[in-house]
């Protein structure tokens, strides 16, 4: 099994009503920004672990499990749905509890890169440096659409109360390794045996449950609206770096509805974006490519403009 080369230590922060669960490494230090990790949808924060050992530097390190994901348990009973907006107000308390008035260096991947990007627009104070690893937003939407999607919600909502659209369990935890690397090719035997027991747990029937709520997979009752991210966007004020993979997930996800090439496009909303490409990599390179990804993360973060 893989074995971390930096570990972490684990607390929790009372946010919201919720016992958040946040990860460390490093020390507080005064003579550079902390810098704050944003895991994506079903996933936890242990998983920034690999890009953490790959980088040269030290410094204090905030990694928190969102609302619903690995051990931030949500309410019981978990609630039926989950709001984005709720992530922006979790991370800004979270930054009041950890750094105060201080600016931060922001890394957010997926659903966490998505949310990097709008808390930074709305709260362009707080952000000094922007790492977007594929948080890409959603397809665009019309408001013609609105009708079906709040039906389609009631009807999401009202399956999972039937215990229908639940998460699956796994009769071990090598079930679960094979399921990590099944979804992602690249990830080796070691990483996913050292993922699989942050990514699950066992329950009392002695299989292993996915650490995320059933309630994340129902859709958000409100439409994507691209013109409000856009505005957003533009008030990002710290310099953005937006990362992709070699590999187009978006193509493999919204079979042409939503393009990489459209993404690329709407990113130029961002005043001060610089790009960048890893290489051999899928939608989760923090797995596929640490090394890589840890040296551009680390570079654009020391650049002096």
């Amino acid at each position: 099994m893989y074995q971390a080369q930096k570990p972490s230590r684990t607390e929790f922060v009372p946010v919201r009503h919720l016992q958040y669960h946040v990860r460390q490494w490093g020390e507080p230090d005064s003579t550079q920004p902390p810098l704050v990790l944003v895991h994506g949808w079903m996933d936890v924060s242990a998983s920034w672990q690999f890009v953490v050992d790959a980088m040269r530097s030290t410094r204090w390190i905030i990694a928190p499990d969102w609302r619903g994901f690995g051990l931030t348990r949500a309410s019981d009973p978990a609630p039926d749905s989950y709001w984005f907006p709720d992530y922006l107000a979790d991370l800004d308390v979270l930054l009041d509890h950890y750094v105060g008035e201080r600016a931060v260096d922001l890394v957010g991947h997926s659903m966490g890169g998505n949310v990097a990007m709008i808390y930074s627009g709305v709260r362009p104070q707080r952000i000094r440096r922007l790492v977007n690893l594929e948080g890409f937003g959603m397809p665009e939407t019309r408001p013609a659409q609105a009708p079906g999607r709040y039906a389609q919600w009631i009807d999401e909502v009202k399956a999972l109360h039937r215990g229908e659209n639940g998460l699956k369990s796994y009769a071990s935890v090598e079930g679960v390794a094979q399921r990590l690397m099944k979804t992602n090719p690249r990830l080796p035997r070691d990483k996913a045996d050292w993922l699989a027991h942050q990514w699950a747990a066992p329950n009392a029937e002695g299989g292993w449950e996915i650490l995320g709520d059933a309630g994340h997979k129902v859709v958000s009752a409100q439409l994507y609206r691209l013109d409000e991210a856009l505005e957003i966007y533009k008030r990002i004020s710290a310099p953005v770096l937006s990362v992709t993979a070699s590999d187009d997930s978006l193509s493999q996800w919204w079979k042409g509805s939503f393009t990489l090439a459209q993404y690329q496009q709407r990113i130029e909303a961002v005043p001060q974006l610089r790009r960048a490409e890893v290489h051999d990599a899928g939608h989760m390179m923090h797995h596929d490519q640490p090394v890589e990804l840890a040296g551009l993360i680390e570079d654009f973060l020391a650049r002096s403009d």
